[in-house]
């Protein structure tokens, strides 16, 4: 059985081959600054190897969901599925030997690295009889095995970093062959770094990644210049299943494509600069009624015991299956006032947990998610960022923000951080509804803080942008006015 792919050619235009058979037993580590190719690269394998072995992507930014156009890839979308779904879908993978691409592009970065770690830890734990062959490839791996501690919670730092170790360490004797790509190796932990015997360095230029990628390719640190001066999609390959001394390779063309494309420059508007302050600085026009058009909604988020069987059939996400009916347009607005009905009721809902305003963003969207499925909408109405804005609407007391009431105060908040909407609603609240100021606890549990310092650095603040006017009488009672709505709490 031929067991090596052509990736590309040398300086000779001679035809480089990278050996599968022998990948698999001693992994690959790919790096390159942005822009270097190495999401080319990656692809390039992937399409060349996708006869020979079972494939499984872990793909943070979506970029490789097209392989399934041209391959029997299946395309698994993390936001869509909680953390028990994607662990029984990486035991099944392993089961039927299913290529899969892992599309984490709608989660932020905690929940991307607490995704990530359940399905390669679903994949490591998988019974013996289910070790057969697989590349498991990472693209930006450096998210998930970082070298140092960021803005995610350590529970999840570790958690990411151990799956990823399992695999780059461990894995080789239960079939998972791990190559990862990086945009900086001072970045990817060590530990995981160092597992690789294969090697394809692309354009880089800080003194510490070049000096990195020297030593890992057996070049003098003279040499290292050589590594700045690459050309975008040119590698210096080293390994067993490359070659044994460092090669320079230019990557060959790939079948498919990342959706997004790559970004080139374009004509300027034509305009003079009257013309263009005049556009720039107009006032704002009254929209246009819209007009009423029949719109083909988004796909559905498969469910996940339908996933489920098509890994169990290797079949692949896009089928071809007949197109859901255009939905009339009545039937669009009735659907769209149930969803939002379910948002309210589901906010309030997981605003009973006193709990819930200490909880990460990530924990909370997931919770929220679940609770729509539950509910049976066919897809979950709110992205990331729309959920962190309507809960912190909620969290202020806020549940419909149509109603012509809060038009005021959500104005004045609109100037505010995200993270001070909340405690400001309450207090417009409360000024509305002519009830005493809300004390430092409830302030803290909107803000997401149990400090009292950072309640009264949160007042400051807010007072100091003008939203808010503090008085304090001689009896050490509080009340806050807001001067836009004139309007002021009780004293309390």
């Amino acid at each position: 059985m031929k067991t090596s792919i052509e990736i590309g050619t040398d300086a000779a235009g001679q035809d480089v081959r990278i050996d599968v058979q022998e990948l698999l037993a001693t992994r690959l580590l790919v790096q390159g600054n942005s822009g270097s190719g190495k999401s080319h690269l990656l692809r390039r394998i992937l399409e060349e190897s996708a006869a020979l072995v079972q494939q499984i992507v872990i793909d943070p930014e979506g970029d490789f969901v097209t392989l399934a156009d041209a391959f029997s890839h299946v395309v698994i979308n993390g936001g869509d599925y909680d953390e028990r779904e994607i662990a029984a879908m990486g035991a099944r993978i392993r089961e039927h030997r299913a290529s899969i691409v892992l599309s984490l592009e709608s989660l932020d970065i905690e929940a991307q690295m607490t995704c990530a770690a359940a399905f390669l830890n679903a994949l490591f734990d998988a019974p013996r009889e289910h070790w057969f062959p697989a590349l498991v490839v990472v693209d930006e791996a450096q998210m998930f095995a970082p070298s140092a501690s960021g803005d995610v919670s350590d529970t999840v730092r570790r958690a990411s970093l151990s799956a990823m170790t399992n695999l780059m360490c461990r894995g080789r004797k239960r079939g998972l062959a791990g190559a990862i790509a990086t945009q900086r190796l001072a970045k990817l932990a060590k530990n995981v770094a160092a597992e690789a015997s294969n090697f394809l360095m692309g354009r880089t230029f800080l003194d510490i990644d070049m000096a990195r990628a020297a030593d890992l390719l057996g070049m003098e640190r003279r040499q290292a210049e050589a590594i700045r001066d690459l050309e975008r999609g040119h590698f210096l390959g080293l390994g067993p299943a490359i070659s044994r001394r460092p090669l320079a390779i230019r990557i060959g063309a790939t079948r498919t494509a990342t959706r997004m494309g790559t970004h080139s420059l374009m004509p300027l508007p034509v305009a003079d600069g009257a013309d263009m302050r005049s556009m720039l600085f107009a006032e704002e026009e009254a929209p246009a009624a819209p007009r009423a058009v029949a719109v083909e909604p988004e796909p559905e988020p498969v469910a996940a015991g339908e996933l489920l069987e098509r890994i169990a059939a290797s079949e692949p996400l896009h089928a071809d299956a007949a197109a859901p009916p255009v939905l009339d347009i009545v039937e669009a607005a009735a659907e769209a006032e149930e969803a939002d009905a379910v948002v309210i009721a589901t906010l309030q809902a997981m605003l009973d947990d006193p709990d819930s305003g200490f909880q990460s963003e990530a924990m909370l969207f997931q919770d929220f998610s679940v609770r729509c499925r539950m509910a049976k909408l066919r897809k979950v109405p709110l992205d990331l960022a729309a959920f962190r804005r309507r809960f912190a609407l909620a969290k202020g007391g806020v549940f419909d923000p149509s109603e012509p009431r809060w038009r005021g105060a959500l104005a004045v908040a609109d100037r505010l951080p995200d993270d001070m909407v909340a405690p400001f609603l309450q207090i417009a609240r409360a000024a509305m509804e002519g009830a005493p100021c809300p004390d430092d606890e409830a302030l803290g549990r909107a803000y997401g803080s149990r400090s009292p310092g950072r309640i009264r650095r949160l007042i400051d603040y807010m007072e100091k942008q003008g939203a808010i006017v503090v008085r304090a009488d001689f009896g050490g009672r509080r009340s806050i006015g807001i001067p836009e709505l004139g309007l002021s709490t009780e004293a309390e």
